[in-house]
């Protein structure tokens, strides 16, 4: 499957070429580009796909393709390789991304036409595409590190796209910020990891190698296995970049880059990360550390939780979307945690991945018709919105598939998702089970909420009548709606599950029906509350001013963090810091630097070049060494 390196390699070539050349490209011949480069890739990894999972299973479980030659070496045992990684979820992942970034190529061609800086656009699309291409097949954790930080240059590049604007500029940086932060954790976890195994292979570290991982657990530190510390420690790493409580905060302010880079950055690529990294790990999580994996399914339902309470009343509406993925990806982290205690079966295991794929479909069809609408009336804010059922037909449509997708309504692909997430779930903790039920439940709210307002309602006077999107930004739409409708009934158990050996995806009938009646009711509350216009909304606000205006400030984290950073950090540890670098190291340099400028004025006559004042010195010099010699004499 040698192919497969080309999946790697022409979107990097692809980001050189359009890169380096830039202006001196036409911007159609730019977006051309890079849309073939993404097309034959896409292709190539539908082909690895077919490929992959119709070839012969070994004693009933898919084998690893592995490709990799050798980088640095550390020790004999320890050394970092540079490869490719085939097994059920890279190739999987090589779908959804491809994917997802050639609808985006696509869309783009339309939503960016006649943009300052359209080569550079695409420039960096091809860079952020390959970046997350090489995290997803990487062989060895040290070499998902370099292209996990590789997609987070790239996200701070797409983010502050629009560099004149000064909220951009703070988007992306804050968004590189913290997600560093997050990495410096994932690092050290990698670091430890690898002094106790001796190893950063995947394949070593996932084979159950007792020797190893054995060893390893039992060292210890403050009464936790140094294994636990380490898995724990990549977790955050993992958390920052699929926007975790508390590292949530970058994402939803990532919505100041372009609406088609929005789409790319929450519905496939950069969000599931960090899914995608605890379910590579998933093997040592669940053999050595399972109290990781209960924290990990806790740190989930709590962001689900409080994302999907914030969205139920943002007016932007992408940022309702920013937070619907927030909650989505907590959904993913949630099954992964629960599946550490469902025994080899990890139904868990397979329904996050399941999810994750069907919910970058749908995410994405959501985040592409908001462009759509956003090109349509020039605003985000649903105010300005209202009755564009009329005007578009298409997007019209497309939305709602994905809005009855994502509340998990039969037959669309989020139901059969979110059903074997809640079936795990129950079976691991009912009341947890109960808590995402009603989580379920919002998110079927706050999406039929941003529906209803964005068009049904009042209809917003324009300046100029809403229109029908072109037909390079229609037809991702209708694609992605057409995969949501049908992904459902992919037998996805039979390809990818925790062991490797096939499940069949049946539906719990308990758990399908009440979480269809949860979602059906917060439908309903939504289309009494928003279809047409009423009071209703506004009511509810004043008889709960306190917990209306935390959910609009997101519960006032932001504001905490530059309390925290500003008063506390910048005021009381780093003004002093920089009061003693200035008045106390800074000042003794330049004390000692004026000392010897002083001197060396005062003496520079001593080279003044004049042959009677150096033979004046010299003779001064002679008498004095003979005057001193004269009195030791006599002494």
């Amino acid at each position: 499957m040698q192919y497969t390196l080309v999946i790697l390699l022409l979107p990097l070539l692809s980001f050189l070429l359009i890169g380096l050349l830039d202006s001196k490209l036409k911007p159609s011949l730019a977006g051309n580009l890079g849309t073939l480069s993404l097309a034959i890739i896409a292709a190539l990894s539908y082909y690895c796909a077919f490929d992959y999972f119709t070839a012969d299973r070994v004693n009933g479980v898919f084998q690893p393709v592995i490709m990799q030659m050798e980088w640095l070496r550390f020790s004999d045992s320890l050394h970092i390789d540079l490869g490719l990684l085939l097994d059920p979820i890279s190739v999987m992942m090589l779908v959804v991304i491809t994917t997802v970034s050639l609808m985006v190529h696509i869309y783009s061609l339309g939503y960016m036409k006649g943009e300052t800086g359209f080569q550079r656009y695409y420039a960096f699309l091809s860079l952020f595409t390959f970046s997350m291409l090489g995290l997803v097949v990487a062989t060895n954790i040290f070499q998902m590190y370099i292209f996990w930080e590789l997609v987070g240059v790239s996200s701070y590049l797409l983010i502050g796209f629009y560099y004149t604007k000064p909220e951009a500029v703070a988007a992306s940086k804050k968004a590189f910020i913290v997600t560093r932060f997050a990495d410096l954790f994932f690092l050290i976890g990698i670091l430890i990891l690898s002094f106790y195994t001796q190893t950063f292979d995947f394949a070593t570290l996932t084979a159950g190698n007792s020797n190893i991982l054995s060893e390893t657990a039992g060292a210890t530190f403050l009464g936790a296995s140094v294994l636990t510390w380490a898995l724990a420690l990549i977790f955050i790493g993992g958390a920052g970049k699929s926007a975790m409580f508390p590292l949530h905060v970058w994402l939803p302010d990532a919505m100041e880059g372009p609406t088609p880079v929005s789409a790319l950055i929450h519905a496939a690529t950069m969000v599931v990360a960090g899914v995608y990294l605890v379910a590579r790990l998933f093997p040592v999580y669940f053999f050595y550390s399972p109290e990781v994996l209960a924290g990990i399914a806790v740190v989930g339902a709590f962001t689900s939780l409080y994302a999907a309470v914030v969205a139920c009343v943002q007016t932007d509406i992408k940022r309702v979307l920013a937070f619907s993925t927030i909650s989505q990806i907590g959904f993913m982290m949630v099954s992964l945690g629960a599946s550490g205690f469902e025994g080899h079966e990890g139904l868990g295991y397979m329904a996050s991945m399941f999810h994750l794929f069907t919910h970058a479909m749908f995410k994405a069809l959501l985040f592409l018709g908001a462009g759509a609408i956003i090109h349509a009336v020039h605003s985000n804010e649903m105010s300005h919105m209202g009755g564009l059922r009329k005007y578009m037909p298409i997007t019209h449509a497309t939305f709602l598939i994905a809005c009855l997708a994502i509340a998990g309504i039969f037959p669309l692909s989020g139901f059969f998702s979110k059903d074997e997430i809640l079936a795990a779930v129950f079976h691991f903790c009912p009341i947890l089970g109960v808590v995402m039920s009603f989580i379920a439940g919002l998110t079927a709210f706050y999406m039929f909420r941003l529906y209803y307002n964005i068009f049904w309602g009042e209809e917003h006077k324009h300046e100029h009548q809403p229109h029908e999107a072109p037909k390079l930004m229609t037809f991702p739409l209708i694609f992605l709606a057409a995969v949501t409708v049908v992904a459902g009934f992919i037998p996805f158990g039979h390809f990818v599950t925790a062991d490797g050996m096939l499940y069949d995806i049946h539906i719990d009938m308990t758990v399908a029906l009440s979480s269809t009646v949860v979602a059906l009711i917060g439908i309903a509350l939504a289309t009494l509350m928003y279809r047409k216009p009423t009071q209703i909304p506004a009511t509810l606000a004043k008889s709960s001013p306190g917990l209306y205006k935390a959910a609009m400030k997101r519960f006032y984290i932001d504001e905490f963090y530059l309390f925290v950073t500003k008063r506390v950090i910048f005021n009381c540890i780093s003004r002093p810091l920089a009061w003693f670098d200035r008045h106390v190291i800074d000042a003794t340099m330049d004390g000692l630097a004026t000392i010897t400028q002083q001197a060396s004025v005062k003496i520079r006559g001593l080279q003044s070049g004049q042959l009677q004042r150096y033979v004046l010195v010299f003779l001064i010099g002679v008498l004095l060494a003979a005057a001193i010699a004269i009195i030791v004499y006599l002494a």
